[in-house]
């Protein structure tokens, strides 16, 4: 979700929705300095679930909201500090992926899925929760990585997205022991199944760099995660 001033009290929204894919809405009067609008602008926050009534019209690139609320109201999210990173790292992973506005059901209940496990996560799945989800989420992109590891195949091509027997001529590759780690991760189906997997800070931090160079071998002008420094400090 991205939200952009309009005039003196309103803003234009970026939205991904179940029904039209990514839309940018008007807020009329969100912020209003009325205790009223005030209420309604904490609405539009990143990973924001929202339940929303519409004005969609195919011809224009602007669309208007006639009601919104919450669809799903957090509980952890935005008062944990670790929490709250992992979700602006996953909004930030969404945003640079989300680039057609067509809608795929199936990867909205994906991400709305993995926001609310994400709140009502203890702290051992949340720690191990971006890798999770950026590793996943590739498969709705077309360039998933297929999880063929083994004793011959240990090392993970990036460029390629499956493991081979031998490092590859280019740098973009991950050996052992973090080829076994993502294997691990890919073979995850259930959040709850993260805190099986006993990370420490700098396997961590190797393994989201490497998914980083992943997702900007595949996806064109990737570029560079902001919010990948600071959710590295904070895990």
């Amino acid at each position: 979700m991205r939200t952009v001033k309009y005039g003196e009290n309103s803003m234009i929204v970026s939205l991904y929705t179940e029904l039209f894919g990514i839309q940018s809405y008007i807020v009329n009067g969100a912020r209003s300095v009325s205790r009223k609008g005030s209420a309604n602008a904490n609405l539009f926050q990143p990973a924001a679930l929202l339940e929303l009534v519409v004005y969609h019209n195919e011809l224009k690139n602007l669309q208007r909201i006639r009601e919104y609320k919450w669809g799903y109201l957090y509980r952890h999210l935005y008062f944990s500090v670790m929490k709250n990173c992992v979700a602006l790292f996953m909004v930030e992973l969404l945003q640079k992926c989300l680039k057609q506005p067509e809608p795929n059901a199936d990867l909205f209940h994906f991400i709305e899925d993995a926001f609310i496990y994400l709140d009502e996560s203890p702290e051992s799945v949340t720690a191990n929760y971006p890798l999770f989800f950026a590793l996943h989420l590739t498969g709705f992109f077309g360039f998933g990585i297929s999880d063929a590891y083994s004793a011959r195949d240990h090392v993970l091509d990036l460029q390629q997205g499956y493991f081979v027997s031998e490092q590859p001529v280019h740098p973009y590759f991950l050996d052992e022991p973090y080829a076994f780690i993502t294997s691990q991760l890919l073979k995850v189906r259930q959040p709850a199944e993260l805190q099986e997997i006993r990370l420490n800070q700098e396997s961590r931090r190797v393994l989201l760099h490497a998914l980083e160079q992943f997702y900007s071998l595949h996806i064109a002008d990737f570029g560079s995660l902001r919010t990948l420094p600071v959710l590295q400090a904070v895990l």
